[in-house]
């Protein structure tokens, strides 16, 4: 327990909870770490135009109800106090622009309509991005450029422009989801980025790039990544679905190289913008599924230096492969793995780094251990918490 208690030393603190598992076994848990600020603290906002209470079908706002219930309906995000007034006007506009266009919203992708989602960005700055989701169905180039100009100017001459955009996009997309790749983001008006400050760093933020959606909280939650990570200049480190490089970056420093891996080209873009902006220069940064590039890459290491994998994956979790690679790799002793949903796929990731080696699964590595679990208040108002689980072997 010698190591366990200096790093919560390091973290300040010996507030400690010792939680016990059915089958024995058991995990320091740290008290919840909270958020620097709690009321407005949300720097992306995504809104769905669907039908509302009163049975407007150009409603912009949030879902509620089930699909199983059949009662879901689209109600304005006023009332929230997690969601900056910024967010919430820009939405509010964005509903007027739809009351006077003469298409239909596209509620449903098969009975047609055109206007989808609208997405808020903001910085601490105040700068502003939206992003304007939208079904283009059997439109000519013709129509679709009409479009974009009516948007454009709703937003920078007409009503909308009280909301003093930084940045106006447009992407006509077919699917619920679209990467840059796949529908390629229209500038419409304005900066192609917005820029923010985390622990003394400036990052770039494009239209689909991964950033904290709680800024303040992520200079928290990568500090004590950091106190926990314990990486110095005789160790590299791994960082896996990196986004715009905000974790290695901020503690770059502190090592003796970062290597950064992730899906989306345009974070790849931004966070090799962003080391070079910073003057950091011993970072690189991989565009890829982390699941095909990360076991080339680890292979191909033929240096002796100890590495810290950090990995802050989406809800879906890591792929096996990913697990496979880091769990088979000698030279990771430690892994800190950051959650915004432990109690989903995350878990069966726990359990495949702290299984017993199979060759079966071709999990030959030694096997991880759960040494601390630390929950940061990144999303006050919810039940929810990031999770920091720090793992050695």
């Amino acid at each position: 327990m010698q190591t366990l208690a200096s790093r919560l030393r390091e973290l300040g603190t010996d507030k400690l909870e010792i939680t016990q598992r059915p089958d024995g076994l058991c995990c320091p848990l740290h008290s919840v770490v909270p958020s620097p600020v709690v009321n407005g603290y949300r720097n992306k906002s995504t809104f769905s135009v669907n039908r509302g209470p009163d049975g407007n079908p150009k409603t912009v706002g949030l879902y509620v109800g089930t699909g199983r219930g059949q009662n879901i309906v689209c109600v304005r995000a006023n009332h929230l106090e997690n969601m900056p007034e910024k967010h919430k006007q820009v939405a509010q506009c964005y509903e007027e622009f739809l009351q006077q266009s003469p298409l239909d919203p596209c509620l449903l992708f098969h009975q047609g309509g055109h206007w989808r989602e609208l997405t808020v960005r903001t910085n601490s700055a105040g700068h502003t991005m939206a992003i304007i989701t939208f079904h283009p169905q059997d439109l000519s180039q013709e129509e679709l450029c009409t479009q974009k100009a009516l948007l454009k100017e709703f937003f920078t001459c007409g009503p909308g422009a009280v909301c003093n955009l930084t940045s106006l996009y447009f992407q006509e997309s077919i699917m619920t989801r679209s990467s840059h790749q796949q529908s390629p983001y229209q500038l419409l008006y304005g900066e192609p980025y917005i820029f923010e400050e985390v622990l003394g760093l400036k990052f770039r933020i494009s239209p689909d790039a991964f950033f904290q959606i709680n800024t303040a909280g992520a200079e928290v939650l990568y500090q004590i990544v950091g106190k926990l990570s314990r990486a110095d200049k005789n160790t590299a480190l791994l960082d896996v679905c990196c986004g715009t490089g905000a974790i290695g970056l901020s503690l770059a420093c502190q090592t003796s190289k970062v290597v950064g891996v992730e899906v989306v080209e345009q974070a790849v873009e931004d966070a090799r913008w962003n080391a070079a902006f910073n003057g950091i220069s011993n970072c690189e940064f991989h565009s890829g599924k982390a699941e095909m590039v990360l076991p080339q890459f680890l292979l191909s290491q033929e240096d002796d230096r100890l590495v810290v994998a950090v990995v802050n994956p989406s809800r879906a979790g890591l792929h096996y492969r990913v697990v496979r690679a880091i769990r088979n790799c000698e030279a990771i002793r430690t892994l800190i793995y950051v959650s915004c949903k432990p109690e989903g796929e995350a878990m069966r990731n726990f359990l495949e780094f702290c299984c017993p080696p199979d060759s079966g699964k071709k999990l030959v590595g030694e096997s991880f251990a759960p040494l601390l679990a630390v929950p940061v208040d990144m999303f006050p108002h919810t039940m929810h918490c990031e999770l920091v689980m720090l793992f050695t072997r």
